[in-house]
């Protein structure tokens, strides 16, 4: 079974406004029918009849968690770059009509 996760929203007009998002498992594809189905049951097994009319926004695949690929993208510092400088580039002269 993949993992997802599902972006969900409540109506506009609804007094309690929530938007969020939650895990499920499916062995249906990405972006099927069944997926989505996938994503509506357990989204009414987790916040009960309150998620009636709530509608999922966006489905997508979870990614592997690889702790060194996480570490380096949420770290934050500027990576210095010490290669040397590239050769500046030397301007064609056009060949004007004067």
């Amino acid at each position: 079974m993949q993992t997802y996760i599902a972006h969900y929203q409540s109506p506009k007009g609804s007094s309690e406004r929530s938007r969020g998002l939650f895990e499920f498992e499916s062995d249906a594809r990405a972006g099927t029918k069944a997926n989505a189905h996938d994503a509506r049951l357990k989204m009414l097994e987790l916040f009960g009849a309150s998620a009636v009319s709530w509608t999922i926004e966006k489905v997508e695949r979870k990614q592997a968690a690889d702790a060194d690929k996480k570490e380096r993208i949420t770290d934050g510092q500027l990576a210095l770059d010490f290669r040397p400088p590239k050769p500046e580039r030397k301007r064609k002269h056009s060949k004007g009509y004067w």
